[in-house]
């Protein structure tokens, strides 16, 4: 699933000895043109995660039915006030990561693998005090090719932020 093709993409960059790695749907609903933006962020200011946000300073998504945008804009205000993790877009998939910062997660206990897994990677990284930023992106959905948003991945989302909370509380994270 998702997550764990985003867990073998990290483990390979950091075994590979990489300073940064930047995560990105590969249909251009993420433009490339942003990565130099990223890039000087998290370099020249000493951060952690720079997240792509559709949801900082407005909201930036073009060609998305209005179910689904009001679906993703009040999920991402609840796992927001579940994890208590101040970023107002935690299922974005546009981010850069400095690898230092990757190392100290134990990614056997990365439990989510759907869309969840951004939310869950996230609130680690802050509970582990990452300096995190978010800068505003235009999202354009894809042209070709079809959501894989289902009943279980919005299920499993529903449900990991309350677990990431309580591990967070009993300091099991």
């Amino acid at each position: 699933g998702l997550g764990t093709a985003y867990v073998t993409g990290f483990k390979y960059a950091i075994s590979n000895n990489y300073d940064y790695l930047f995560e990105m749907d590969a249909d251009f609903s993420h433009s490339p043109n942003d990565i130099p933006r990223f890039l000087k962020i998290i370099t020249d200011n000493n951060y952690d995660i720079v997240i792509g946000s559709r949801y900082y300073q407005g909201v930036s998504v073009v060609n998305w039915p209005m179910i689904r945008l009001l679906l993703s804009y009040f999920a991402n205000i609840y796992a927001r006030i579940i994890t208590g993790v101040p970023v107002n877009d935690l299922t974005g998939g546009y981010k850069c990561y400095r690898i230092s910062k990757l190392k100290e997660l134990n990614f056997k206990t990365i439990k989510s693998d759907g869309y969840s897994f951004q939310i869950e990677i996230t609130s680690k990284l802050f509970y582990k005090k990452a300096k995190i930023i978010e800068i505003p992106i235009v999202f354009i959905d894809r042209v070709k090719g079809q959501s894989k948003m289902n009943k279980g991945i919005i299920w499993e989302a529903f449900w990991s932020v309350w677990q990431l909370r309580l591990q967070h509380i009993l300091g099991k994270i």
